[in-house]
């Protein structure tokens, strides 16, 4: 029976994902079985530009599609973001470096299998559609995530 890595993703900060996701890939690499649950901030790791929508929300949700990240490129740090340029800085380090981007190391979690979950409540209260976010992502529920959670060998939240 294969190992499971568990991983709760509630923030929604570029370099916070940038790990819960070499983390992900790197645990399947490992033949490790993981499901990422995301919740509130970190549903901004699923969010697909191409399918954003304002129809029928309200005033409040509209406001919050606006204002909020589109996807993986737009988070921002979580320290010393100054107002974005130190978010350009670790991107332009990365590329130097040659480290894959954020959304890289996403696809790199979707082909490979990682599961993709998304809160229910989050998804409610934050006015947000499951049809806004990747193809992959299921619904569930705080119960469901827990069980998995309980089920795995490794929990992790970021």
């Amino acid at each position: 029976m294969a190992k499971k890595l568990n991983i709760i993703m509630f923030s929604g900060e570029y370099d916070k994902a940038l790990a819960a996701l070499v983390l992900a890939n790197t645990a399947r690499e490992m033949e490790l079985d993981v499901t990422m649950f995301f919740a509130f901030w970190g549903l901004m790791l699923l969010r697909d530009p191409e399918k954003l929508s304002l129809e029928d929300k309200t005033i409040f949700e509209k406001m919050f599609g606006v204002v909020t990240p589109k996807g993986p490129e737009d988070l921002p740090l979580s320290k010393m973001n100054m107002a974005g340029i130190g978010e350009k800085m670790l991107k332009k380090m990365m590329n130097d470096e040659n480290v894959p981007t954020l959304t890289n190391f996403l696809n790199g979690a979707r082909k490979k299998g990682v599961k993709f979950y998304c809160c229910k409540l989050s998804m409610d209260v934050m006015g947000l559609k499951i049809e806004e976010l990747l193809p992959e992502v299921e619904m569930m529920e705080a119960k469901g995530y827990l069980k998995d959670a309980l089920e795995s060998d490794i929990q992790l939240f970021i």
